[in-house]
C-alpha cells in the first residue's frame, strides 16, 4: 500500500482515503471510537511525519565521506601532539576529547555504518538431551534495556525444577510473549540454573543487559489469554514492597500510598495481585497485596482494643452556634452515644475501594460537601469563608431545636423551631443527622435539610462529626469529605497563641484562649479520626495559615464540579 503512495505525502493521502472509505461504516461502537481516534490521533501523524522525512533522505541516496570518522579524530589528536603546542591546538586537542564530541562523532559512525539494530549473539548448541526432552527445549533471546525482566522464579517444591512464578504485566518477558508461567528454566546466558538458589538466579538477571538468553522448557500449564482488566481502585493504607518480608520479590512490587488509585490488571493469584498506578507512563505492572491478604494481616495485626476516639475536647471554635454546638459535644443524650457506637462498630478498616471515573452532569445535583476535624482545627471558619465567597451557590443547613422561639429569631433562618413531640417522633423514624439536647431542649440536623439545600442545585456544606459520615456515604448524596487537619504543635502555638475560642458550658467565662492542653487534645483527636475514618476522606488540608488553607480547599471544590475524579463504582449503580 505504501509503494502505491509513493512520493512527499503519500501516506498522508492514503490515510486520508482510508478514512473517507471508512466514514460510511463507522457507527458508535467502541471499536470504531477507537479506530477513529487512533487515525486522526496527533501522535500517529508525527511518526507519518518523520517517515517522509526519512523517505526523502532515503531517496537522496546520501553517501558518507568516510565511515570512521572517530578513528580519524584520534589520528589528528596524535598528530597535534605531536607538533609544537600553541594556544589554537590545545584548544582543538581540548574540543576533541570533551564527551559530547566524542559521543558525537560515535554517532556518525554507527549512522555511516549502518548499525541501527542490536547484535545477537549466536545461539547455543543445544546439549545432549534425549529424544524427548530436546524436542521440549525452548531457546529465548530477549534484548532489553536496564528495566527489570518482568518475571519472578521459585523452586518446584515437587519437582526440584525453578520454574517462572509469574509474568508481570507489560514487562519485558509480557512483551516478548515468549517466557510464561510455568515454564521451566534452565539456562541463563549459557549458565545452568537448575542447581541454583533462586535467590543466586536473581542478581544474573538483574546484571544482565541487552541480549538475554534463556533456555527454558515450556511448562504444562495451559495459556490463556492475556487480557488487561480495567478496574480500578482507591488504596486504603501505605505500602512499601521493600518493607513486606512476605513479597515473593521485593523488586516486582509496587509501591503506593492511601489515596493512589490503582489499575487491578491481574488477579490470576489470590495472595499477590498485579497493578499499575493510574496515570504512570511505566505500562510495567507491580505486585501488591490481594485484598485477601491484607485484610488477614490486618485482622492478625489489629489489637483487641481499637485505637479509640480520645475523649472530646471543650475548647470550641468561635463563630458557632453555642447551643447546638455544646449540646452535640458537651451534654450528649444517651441515645446519640449510643448512635455514635452503632457507627463506630459499623466501620470496617477497608483496603481498597473498587472506584470509576465520574464527571458531574449539568442536571446533576452537585455532590454534598463535608467538612471534618478535631475541635479548635477551624472547620467552621474555614466553612464560613467559602459560604461568604459566593453565598449565590453554597449554601448550609437550617437545625431544628425544640427551645422557645425569641422575638428576634425568624424562623427557617437560625432554626427550625418544632415542638418536642414532633421533634422526638423525628428521632424515632431516624431523620436526623446529629441531634442532641442542651439545657432540656433538643438541638438536631435532618437529612432533609441537607436534601432541600441540594434540589436548590447548590452545593450544601456540612461541618460533621467522623461517625456521622457513614450516614450519608451513599450515591444519593455522593459526598465529598475534606479532613481539616492540624500542623505541627510548634506552628499550632505560633498560628494560635492569641486566638479565642469558645469556653464549654462548665466554664464561667465565654470564650477562652487557647492552652497546651489544647493542642495536645487537638492533635490526638486528629490522629485518632485519621486513623479511624481516613479511608473515608478524600482531601486532607492541613490547616498552618487559615488563606492558604482556604484557598486549597476552594480551588478542590472547583475541581470536584469540573474535573472528572474517582468516586466508588457503588454509587454508579442505582
Amino acid at each position: 500500500m505504501i509503494n502505491q503512495s509513493s512520493g512527499p505525502g503519500g501516506v498522508c493521502r492514503l490515510l486520508a482515503s482510508l478514512l473517507y472509505g471508512l466514514e460510511s461504516h463507522m457507527d458508535t461502537s467502541e471499536d470504531s471510537t477507537f479506530l477513529q481516534d487512533m487515525l486522526m490521533g496527533n501522535t500517529l501523524h508525527l511518526l507519518i511525519k518523520v517517515y517522509d522525512r526519512l523517505q526523502k533522505y532515503k531517496a537522496q541516496q546520501p553517501a558518507p565521506l568516510l565511515d570512521s570518522i572517530r578513528g580519524l579524530a584520534q589520528d589528528l589528536a596524535e598528530e597535534l601532539c605531536a607538533v609544537v603546542t600553541s594556544p589554537e591546538t590545545t584548544e582543538l586537542l581540548y574540543l576533541l576529547s570533551k564527551p559530547h564530541v566524542q559521543a558525537f562523532l560515535s554517532v556518525h559512525d554507527m549512522v555511516a555504518q549502518k548499525e541501527f539494530d542490536p547484535r545477537l549473539p549466536p545461539l547455543p548448541p543445544l546439549p545432549d538431551y534425549d529424544e524427548k526432552e530436546e524436542d521440549s527445549v525452548k531457546i529465548v533471546c530477549l534484548v532489553k534495556n536496564q528495566e527489570p525482566l518482568g518475571a519472578t522464579i521459585k523452586r518446584d517444591e515437587s519437582t526440584r525444577a525453578i520454574i517462572v512464578a509469574r509474568v508481570m504485566r507489560g514487562g519485558a518477558a509480557d512483551r516478548s510473549g515468549l517466557i510464561h508461567e510455568g515454564d521451566k528454566l534452565k539456562e541463563v546466558n549459557g549458565v545452568p540454573v537448575e542447581d541454583k538458589n533462586p535467590e543466586e538466579i536473581i542478581p544474573i538477571l538483574a546484571q544482565s543487559e541487552g541480549a538475554v538468553t534463556f533456555k527454558v522448557i515450556p511448562g504444562t500449564k495451559e495459556e490463556q489469554e492475556t487480557i488487561d482488566t480495567k478496574i480500578f481502585v482507591r488504596a486504603l493504607f501505605d505500602y512499601d514492597p521493600q518493607a513486606d518480608p512476605a513479597i515473593p520479590c521485593k523488586d516486582a512490587g509496587l509501591e503506593f500510598h492511601r489515596g493512589d488509585v490503582l489499575q487491578i490488571v491481574s488477579q490470576e493469584d489470590d495472595t499477590w495481585w498485579q497493578a499499575r498506578q493510574y496515570g504512570d507512563a511505566n505500562l510495567r505492572a507491580g505486585l501488591i497485596p490481594s485484598r485477601q491478604l491484607q485484610e488477614r494481616r490486618v485482622t492478625l495485626q489489629r489489637p483487641e482494643v481499637l485505637f479509640h476516639l480520645p475523649r472530646v475536647s471543650k475548647a470550641f471554635n468561635a463563630g458557632l452556634r453555642r447551643s447546638f454546638r455544646l449540646s452535640r459535644k458537651d451534654n450528649m443524650s444517651q441515645q446519640v452515644r449510643q448512635k455514635m457506637g452503632e457507627a463506630h462498630a459499623g466501620i470496617h478498616f477497608p483496603i481498597y475501594q473498587e472506584v470509576l471515573p465520574h464527571q458531574r452532569k449539568p442536571e446533576e445535583p452537585y455532590r454534598l460537601v463535608l467538612l471534618t476535624g478535631p475541635s479548635g482545627v477551624g472547620v467552621t471558619e474555614l466553612k464560613r469563608r467559602i459560604l461568604l465567597s459566593d453565598p449565590e451557590h453554597f449554601s448550609v443547613t437550617v437545625p431544628y431545636t425544640t427551645r422557645e422561639r425569641k422575638k428576634q429569631d425568624r424562623e427557617g433562618v437560625e432554626y427550625h423551631f418544632v415542638s418536642k413531640h414532633t421533634f422526638e417522633k423525628d428521632i424515632l423514624n431516624h431523620k436526623f443527622l446529629e441531634y442532641g439536647e442542651h439545657k432540656g431542649n433538643y438541638y438536631g440536623m435532618s437529612l432533609d435539610s441537607v436534601r432541600r439545600v441540594m434540589a436548590e442545585s447548590k452545593v450544601c456544606l456540612l461541618d460533621v462529626e467522623p461517625h456521622t459520615i457513614a450516614a450519608l456515604y451513599s450515591s444519593e448524596f455522593k459526598p465529598y469529605v475534606v479532613f481539616v487537619k492540624p500542623p505541627s504543635i510548634e506552628r499550632l502555638r505560633l498560628s494560635r497563641r492569641k486566638a479565642k475560642v469558645l469556653a464549654s458550658q462548665n466554664e464561667q467565662t465565654a470564650t477562652k484562649f487557647f492552652t497546651e492542653e489544647d493542642f495536645q487534645d487537638m492533635i490526638t483527636t486528629a490522629q485518632a479520626m485519621e486513623y479511624k475514618y481516613g479511608h473515608l476522606f478524600e482531601k486532607v488540608i492541613i490547616n498552618d495559615d487559615l488563606a492558604i488553607a482556604f484557598t486549597e480547599l476552594r480551588d478542590e471544590l472547583k475541581k470536584i464540579e469540573t474535573e472528572t475524579h474517582w468516586i466508588p463504582n457503588t454509587w454508579a449503580h442505582v
